[in-house]
């Protein structure tokens, strides 16, 4: 009996996932933008650099600064680089990935919100 109830519940989910899809993505970019709000945007309002304007986040100063894709951005959200300390023992499980995906979208966009 209690094997046929799980297999009822898989079966409903799969179903339920197959006609309502959830978009990930767009559960992806509200966390990253969260995360960035919590953890980044003090130093980084917008995109800028309150401490060093040239390590700001838009997408000519990344590049410049060898920053050429979002998991560059990550292993720098949990280790840090130069004076900016890494997030590592505060990021939850792949929340480094979210937030440097969300802002490697933000940098492609010049930081305009729509």
């Amino acid at each position: 009996m209690f094997n046929q109830i799980k297999i009822f519940i898989i079966t409903i989910q799969v179903f339920t996932f197959t006609l309502f899809p959830i978009n990930l993505y767009a559960l992806d970019k509200n966390s990253g933008e969260s995360i960035f709000k919590n953890h980044c945007a003090g130093c980084h309002i917008n995109g800028s650099n309150i401490i060093r304007r040239s390590k700001n986040l838009k997408i000519s100063s990344l590049k410049r600064n060898g920053i050429e894709t979002p998991e560059a951005i990550a292993r720098i959200a949990k280790e840090g680089i130069g004076i900016m300390n890494g997030y590592d023992e505060v990021l939850k499980e792949n929340e480094d990935q979210i937030v440097a995906n969300w802002i490697w979208e933000q940098s492609q966009k010049a930081w305009v919100q729509e």
